[in-house]
């Protein structure tokens, strides 16, 4: 017990360093935003929520299988890393990826088709949840083992600097990712050959159920790059203006001077570690003080404190990516299952001649 008393207070301090204005009105009207963007900021988290609300239902009825990791309580910090990017740069990210994949402009019926393993699907129905990917919106996939992701991320930043152009890479990954060795291994290279990639922790609190200084001997996880002499930056992952100019910051870095940065925003996952998790480990004062900061809900709060959003559209609004949902999974449901016929096609991306291809059942191949 005494152990349970000093992590949930440690996280609560981890919570106090990063929380700021919160998307106050005062801040929002301070900040001079047009009132067109941060509607748009808005309707975006909605429409995050809203679409892992309903993932989350679906599961329940089998309607996805497989592993399911949800972006809930994560939204102001996925719009405001999106919003530093332009369209020509990349993403990698990991296995969390359902709001990063809308926010970079997939539709979300094929969403919604890949989580349902079907042929419409952003990846045809092979990735499922974890594995989104679109070369046409730059979204180099997610990936599910821990850590995977960062080298590749760094590859991508080494021919970007190889043919000299300007794009930037962006790497989301989870805070228990920063325990592997392929996160050290990433952030030296990075660093060493000045590529211009923006190394993202999103830190929720949690690596699964182990809370962050638990398992990290230094929890402010963002001064680990200090080691590599590289830039980096906390900042309120419930803020999304924040966590926008942090990002932009970090990007013009990368694009401008070709060096990396780790970025590290604070915010809560609002549910267990996958749809499977009942996140036992978490005490109720804790689940409380995590609905109280509700990054959808004080933003809302802050628009119509500061006259952008009334209640009357604030309504119609979330009517509406109801109703978006909605046909996102009628979509889903109606689309057709991959043929059995296809099984083996896009194990890879050019032919192999000696490809295994054999059912379950067939008879053994002779061997030539």
């Amino acid at each position: 017990m005494a152990l349970q008393k000093k992590s949930a207070a440690g996280r609560a301090t981890a919570g106090r360093r990063a929380r700021g204005a919160n998307g106050s009105a005062r801040e929002l009207l301070r900040s001079g935003e047009k009132p067109e963007t941060l509607l748009d900021y808005y309707r975006l988290m909605v429409l995050m929520r809203r679409f892992e609300q309903r993932a989350a239902e679906m599961y329940t009825r089998a309607k996805i299988g497989g592993y399911c990791h949800l972006n809930l309580g994560e939204e102001a910090t996925i719009v405001g890393l999106m919003a530093a990017l332009e369209p020509r740069d990349y993403l990698i990210t990991n296995y969390r990826e359902h709001g990063y994949a809308l926010a970079r402009g997939l539709e979300p019926g094929r969403v919604m088709a890949e989580l349902f393993g079907k042929e419409t699907g952003v990846s045809r129905g092979r990735g499922g949840s974890m594995h989104l990917f679109d070369t046409k919106a730059r979204l180099l996939g997610g990936y599910a083992i821990v850590g995977g992701q960062l080298p590749l991320a760094t590859g991508v930043g080494l021919a970007i600097s190889y043919r000299g152009s300007d794009e930037v890479v962006m790497c989301q990954m989870g805070d228990g990712t920063t325990n592997t060795g392929a996160f050290h291994e990433s952030l030296n290279l990075a660093q060493l050959w000045k590529l211009p990639v923006v190394f993202v922790i999103i830190n929720n609190q949690y690596g699964m159920g182990t809370p962050v200084d638990r398992a990290s001997a230094e929890p402010q996880l963002h001064r680990r790059a200090c080691a590599y002499r590289m830039a980096s930056e906390l900042v309120d992952g419930n803020d999304v203006l924040a966590v926008r100019d942090a990002a932009r910051r970090a990007v013009r870095r990368a694009r401008e001077e070709h060096l990396p940065t780790l970025l590290e925003t604070v915010s809560h996952r609002q549910r267990g570690h996958s749809v499977v998790d009942p996140a036992r480990y978490r005490s109720r004062e804790e689940v409380e003080r995590i609905q109280q900061q509700d990054p959808v809900d004080g933003f809302r709060r802050a628009l119509l404190e500061a006259g952008v959003l009334d209640e009357a559209a604030a309504a119609a609004l979330e009517s509406e990516i109801d109703r978006e949902v909605t046909d996102a999974v009628e979509f889903a449901d109606a689309s057709p299952s991959p043929k059995p016929a296809d099984l083996f096609a896009y194990s890879y991306a050019t032919p192999v001649s000696n490809e295994p291809r054999g059912f379950p059942g067939d008879p053994p191949v002779a061997a030539e």
